[in-house]
């Protein structure tokens, strides 16, 4: 039994070199094309794919990302441009003046009486007031428990509230001709406040006495005359910011508030800027400006142009708060408010909410939005995810937490897009590969029988010549090992093999000298160009940074010394420069006759091409020093640095020498060339890279096509 199982075996292995033996070398060509062809095309398909893939997905978030960003120091330069605007006024003679005024005519009226016709015509204006109230939110309201208690406040809505009603042009009114010192003060100063509304597109504006009392109001609204402390809208994030105002004891203080509804205001959503007034240090009141939510909504929905910038059709940005509400406005509800009801009830917000966000027209401080990238910007963090948003979509989120120094405001602003838009780019690309793949398999089987064919047909001419030139007796013997016109062709050769063998060796030792002396010349992947006959060759190459340096004082030296010693001391410089290169990464170029063009990022893309430059600048400067400390010699080096866009490629007919040129190119040279002292100079675009990193020294301008360039000098000479 041991002895007949290897028996089978070899019988078995017999039979299968016989089967081998008798297929054509025409279907094995066959085979091994198809074979080839398709597992190379699988697996470039399968690298492309992923590649690609990975490249698309990371282009999606980067332009999410990119817009939250844009949108959110939008909206920060917005409120601190308006902050600061407010701190101006308040620190102005004309609000502190005014403040007095308004306050003093405030306690003049302490005494004021109105007639009945009046007092009905106040009583008709709050009970208007509540009942638009109650249709716009569906809160009921007592009206009694509003009506004004002091005599002021019943005096200014006699006068200035009442007669317009809910018209919303009291704001223009500036005198009601009763003779009071608080018209008279409105009469002065109403003007300025105005302006100061319409302008910034605030709501109100309102002017503050140190006891809490509404002492003007732009828009004369309800809330004239009324106290923040004890009046009936006490309840509001006003009071808060006022009495942090009335505290800061700072002229140059400015509290900004959270969004909350406003019931004067109808109960819109509404925040405050509130700064104090007074002079010498003294806190006398507050100037609060009513900030309202139109403002954030035209930033955070780019005035409804999501497509122009990069949202395209599921796209928006929005913010929310500490509560885990909505600060701005849903882009589906501004765009079909059906919809928005549908998506948003099937994602889990009660039918309630969604009724009361379409009867206030509007998803601020009703939407809920907890997700997971809004928990995320609370927690101070920034970064993108995949997940399911506030109206069930999935989607790629770009979060981050909104940062307003000086203010207690809490944000977080979130950018998202539907990921059914977002990746309709890669599965346009995984459909496209798919296809080409397929053709390409389907050409490469066509391919394959007609190459097979055509490789039999030579191998059948070159048995019938070898055994015409077989005539000597070379020595070598191959075994053959099939009978197939392979087999056939190999007892030809054995004939001839010898011969060949030496002749072959001889043109390899050619063939690598020739190698040796282009790759001297030129990159690897212009010398497999140039082999394959292309006459022309360039290349265009992104983000690639030139150093175009010169020795300093070679040529005096070359002066000095014998022909032979200067060209010793220049090639023995050259090393150590080509070695520095090397090991940075820095591609020679080509040396000039005391100068050197070397590149990173030419032939081998590098993130920190700037910095491998400036770091072979330090070095070739470190080889020029060392050289003067064992030689006594005093050479510099004077080198200009660019960072861009160049082009390479192979120059001349008869004699062809690898060359580079582009804007980089020159800029370099002109930096270089335009600078009159030794050192190391770059150009604007280096320097904003390099300036967190190394020490610069700005040392003047260059004039490039009409138009001034600054440039640097590297301060710091490492030894």
């Amino acid at each position: 039994m041991p002895e007949t199982e290897p028996a089978a075996r070899r019988a078995r292995g017999r039979l299968r070199r016989g089967l081998l033996s008798r297929v054509s070398i025409k279907s094995k060509l066959i085979v091994m094309l198809l074979v080839s062809s398709i597992v190379s095309a699988a697996v470039v398909g399968l690298i492309g794919y992923e590649s690609g893939r990975t490249s698309l997905r990371a282009s999606v978030f980067d332009r999410l990302t990119q817009v939250r960003d844009s949108q959110s120091r939008q909206m920060q330069d917005k409120i601190n441009d308006l902050r600061n605007s407010l701190i101006m006024y308040t620190r102005g003679s004309t609000t502190i003046d005014a403040l007095g005024a308004f306050t003093a005519g405030f306690d003049q009226l302490a005494t004021a009486s109105i007639n009945p016709a009046q007092q009905q015509q106040v009583a008709d204006r709050y009970n208007q007031f509540a009942k638009n109230t109650e249709q716009k939110t569906g809160k009921r309201l007592d009206p009694l428990a509003l009506l004004p208690d002091s005599n002021a406040q019943k005096y200014l809505q006699a006068y200035y509230s009442a007669p317009v009603g809910s018209a919303n042009n009291a704001i223009d009114l500036d005198d009601a001709r009763d003779g009071s010192a608080w018209t008279a003060a409105n009469t002065r100063y109403n003007d300025f406040f105005r302006e100061i509304v319409d302008r910034f597109g605030f709501i109100d504006a309102l002017l503050l006495d140190g006891r809490g009392n509404v002492v003007y109001s732009a828009d004369k609204g309800v809330d004239l005359g009324t106290n923040l402390l004890t009046g009936p809208y006490r309840e509001n994030n006003l009071r808060g910011a006022y009495e942090q105002t009335m505290a800061s004891n700072a002229v140059d203080f400015a509290a900004v508030t959270d969004f909350q509804r406003y019931q004067p205001a109808g109960d819109a959503p509404t925040a405050w800027m509130v700064a104090p007034v007074g002079v010498h240090g003294r806190v006398d009141g507050a100037l609060a400006l009513q900030f309202p939510i139109t403002g954030l909504n035209r930033l955070m929905t780019v005035d409804k142009q999501w497509q122009s910038t990069g949202l395209g059709t599921t796209g928006e940005t929005y913010l929310a708060g500490p509560d885990d509400l909505m600060r701005s406005d849903s882009r589906l509800f501004l765009q079909n408010a059906e919809q928005y009801k549908r998506d948003a009830v099937e994602a889990g917000t009660p039918p309630d909410v969604v009724d009361e966000a379409v009867r206030l027209g509007g998803t601020m401080l009703v939407q809920p939005v907890a997700t997971d990238a809004l928990h995320y910007a609370q927690r101070g963090q920034s970064g993108t995810l995949i997940t399911s948003d506030y109206l069930g979509h999935q989607t790629l989120q770009a979060y981050a937490p909104v940062t307003l120094p000086n203010t207690d405001l809490h944000w977080s602003i979130i950018a998202k897009i539907d990921t059914s838009e977002a990746f309709a780019p890669e599965s346009s690309f995984t459909r496209t590969l798919v296809l080409t793949s397929t053709a390409l398999v389907f050409v490469v089987c066509i391919a394959a029988m007609l190459l097979a064919q055509l490789f039999v047909r030579p191998i059948r001419r070159l048995e019938a010549g070898a055994q015409r030139i077989s005539r000597g007796d070379y020595a070598v013997s191959v075994p053959v090992e099939s009978r197939d016109e392979i087999g056939d062709l190999t007892a030809a050769f054995n004939e001839m093999s010898r011969n060949l063998g030496i002749k072959e060796q001889l043109l390899a030792e050619q063939r690598k000298e020739n190698d040796r002396l282009l790759l001297s010349l030129m990159p690897e992947q212009v010398v497999q160009r140039y082999r394959e006959g292309e006459q022309t060759i360039a290349q265009d190459h992104q983000d690639v940074t030139v150093i175009f340096a010169d020795i300093v004082g070679l040529d005096e030296l070359s002066d000095e010394l014998p022909s032979e010693e200067s060209l010793a001391i220049f090639n023995e410089l050259l090393r150590q420069f080509d070695a520095t290169a090397e090991g940075l990464g820095v591609e020679r170029v080509r040396t000039l006759r005391n100068g050197y063009l070397a590149s990173c990022g030419l032939n081998v893309p590098r993130l920190d091409n700037v910095r491998r430059t400036v770091d072979f600048a330090l070095g070739m400067q470190r080889i020029i020093d060392r050289f003067n400390g064992e030689t006594g010699r005093r050479l510099d080096i004077r080198a200009g640095i660019d960072t861009g866009t160049v082009t390479s490629g192979l120059v001349g007919r008869s004699t062809i020498v690898y060359d580079m040129w582009g804007a980089a190119v020159n800029l370099a040279y002109q930096v270089q060339s335009g600078s009159p002292k030794p050192g190391i100079y770059v150009t604007a675009d280096v320097y904003e890279i390099m300036r967190d990193s190394r020490h610069f020294a700005r040392v003047g301008v260059i004039t490039v096509d009409g138009a001034e360039e600054p440039i640097w000098r590297l301060s710091e000479r490492q030894s």
